[in-house]
């Protein structure tokens, strides 16, 4: 399998213009140089930079120059610390991953406002090339839209192609990136198209707690690793939304490393079929779980990815409820940078 190479380990950066309040005041302060400076001192390679719609463009689709001097400022801060860059369109006109809005699928207006953006941040960006890499939209989760997703990326691949002929490319699946709709998407554009998955199972522990899904409890436990099926129970009860047909799909005895190995096993097939890159763009638990369970749990996916040569970055830096250097890990902060 094609390795996805300058980008091995690396850490997201959200919530700082993506998902959040897009103030001024804001962008000046939740990220700063001495963030990826302390990044690049924990021998990572890169950071991922998501980053929404309406950072860079009004509702007339015109440019928002003060949205771009962001971007730029962590490009010139990843030069300086010696950091590659994953530019990632979090959220677009008329889509939001974590929110009831999927227009943009279904319209070719929002469509165009898409690839017109990516026309205008080739234009800016597709001569870093060698440093980053760009990433077309965070997590599409309806399945229905699987072959318009497909459609979108084979429209806006060739616009971006004209600016950065070599850059490369990354386009996930549908179910919120799921590592078992790799599979679903077109067979690579050209040889600089990387896929990515996403990773946060099992749901039930690395979401426990977690007061924006319905029906869960603020009170609820469940450690990792345990059995199978008693992660089912309660996904059932708590999550009885979510991850049907992945454990439909997915059956081992334990969740546990032979879990995530087995859970890997489609995408690292049609990655290699394909002669593709795979990266993990997203893994992490929530800071509501025992850090015991949340340290058992990275240190079997870096198991699983180091095994696979899987290149990753860890959900999230700071904040979002998955921040690694919030206090609910202070005390084992450096045992945890060495597991991501």
């Amino acid at each position: 399998m094609k390795e996805f190479t300058g980008y091995k380990r690396g850490v997201n950066l959200g919530g700082w213009l993506s998902q959040t309040e897009h103030t001024t005041e804001h962008y000046n302060t939740f990220i700063t140089e001495n963030d990826i400076r302390i990044i690049s001192g924990w021998g990572m390679d890169h950071v991922r930079l998501p980053i929404d719609y309406e950072l860079v463009k009004d509702n007339d689709g015109n440019d928002i120059e003060e949205g771009y001097t962001y971007i730029d400022n962590c490009l010139e801060w990843c030069k300086k610390y010696n950091l590659n860059m994953i530019l990632d369109l979090h959220k677009t006109a008329g889509y939001s991953f974590d929110e009831d809005a999927n227009s943009f699928f279904y319209s070719p207006d929002l469509q165009v406002k898409f690839i017109e953006l990516w026309d205008a941040l080739a234009q800016r960006y597709g001569k870093y090339h060698e440093r980053l890499v760009f990433e077309l939209l965070n997590e599409v989760v309806d399945d229905k839209v699987e072959d318009t997703w497909n459609g979108i990326i084979k429209k806006t691949i060739p616009v971006i192609r004209k600016y950065a002929p070599t850059i490369r490319i990354i386009v996930g699946g549908v179910r919120n990136n799921s590592v078992l709709c790799v599979r679903g998407l077109d067979k690579p554009y050209d040889e600089n198209i990387v896929y990515t998955f996403h990773f946060y199972e099992p749901l039930i522990f690395t979401h426990q707690k977690a007061y924006w899904v319905k029906k869960m409890t603020e009170d609820f436990e469940t450690d990792y690793p345990c059995d199978l099926d008693t992660y089912i129970e309660q996904t059932e009860k708590y999550l009885p939304a979510e991850n049907g047909e992945f454990y439909d799909t997915i059956r081992t005895k334990n969740a546990d490393k032979e879990f995530i190995r087995t859970s890997f096993a489609d995408a690292l097939k049609t990655a290699e079929e394909r002669n593709v890159p795979i990266y993990c763009g997203e893994y992490g638990v929530i800071d509501r779980t025992s850090v015991e369970s949340a340290l058992n749990w990275f240190s079997d996916m870096h198991s699983v990815f180091e095994e696979y040569s899987i290149s990753r970055a860890v959900w999230n830096y700071k904040g979002k409820d998955f921040g690694i250097i919030d206090g609910h890990y202070s005390g084992v902060l450096d045992k945890l940078i060495k597991l991501l």
